[in-house]
């Protein structure tokens, strides 16, 4: 706007100048012999005429473009560095697991007395709230977490009872189970899900209870998972 600005006003300057012969040629002789004030003082009369968008504008024009290309490249930069940070804050709150029982030739009980069971092939840990060795859950942090558990066994031989119950324990406390006791099936599966909210600390494992026995291939088909849903305030 400046520029047009610029070149009307020069020309209603030299109008009178310019009456009897209005061409080009005779515009920029008028323009360039012109000795009064103008309000563009840096106006260069070749450049206006021969470069379409070339006038006194450009030096500003081009200051205007270099602190926008300057602001885009610091917003820029200022996304990335948001980016990072989310990721820090995301990874920071990142739990969750899943394993699995390793092959056993020998049926995982009967014992005296109800047992974690250990789901000792990880899968990820991440958050590292899980413990293989002692098969239990312990919360990084306070939330709501999701668990969910699958059970299977076969029975050794023909006319075997298939007598199995497994608890996912909260704190010490049942919170769901799923069980088998008959004769009629040679082998059965089984599986739980469940939300549930837990202090830091708090702690969460899948358990056989006494006397009964898991056996078969049970390679990767008793597995035991977990993650965080989101965090809650202490």
């Amino acid at each position: 706007m400046r520029a047009v600005a610029c070149v009307l006003f020069i020309l209603s300057l030299v109008w009178d100048s310019v009456r009897a012969d209005n061409s080009i040629s005779s515009l920029k002789m008028a323009a360039a012999s012109w000795e009064g004030e103008l309000p563009c003082k840096e106006w260069n009369c070749e450049c206006a005429f021969k470069q379409r968008g070339c006038c006194c504008a450009a030096t500003d024009l081009q200051e205007v473009e270099d602190q926008i290309f300057h602001k885009v490249m610091d917003l820029s930069r200022r996304v990335f560095q948001l980016g990072d940070t989310i990721l820090e804050v995301l990874g920071g709150i990142r739990v969750a697991f899943t394993a699995s029982m390793s092959h056993k030739k020998t049926c995982f009980g009967p014992f005296t007395r109800s047992t974690p069971i250990p789901y000792n092939l990880l899968t990820f840990n991440h958050g590292s709230g899980y413990n293989p060795a002692l098969g239990i859950f312990t919360a990084p942090r306070p939330g709501l977490y999701s668990f969910s558990f699958s059970v299977y066994s076969k029975v050794q031989g023909e006319g075997e009872k298939m007598y199995y119950k497994v608890q996912l324990m909260r704190n010490g406390e049942a919170v769901v189970s799923t069980w088998e006791d008959n004769r009629e099936d040679s082998e059965d599966s089984s599986s739980q899900t469940v939300l549930l909210s837990l202090e830091q600390g708090g702690q969460v494992y899948v358990q056989l209870l006494s006397g009964r026995q898991l056996c078969g291939n049970i390679e990767g088909l008793n597995t035991f998972s977990g993650a965080l849903i989101y965090p809650t305030l202490t």
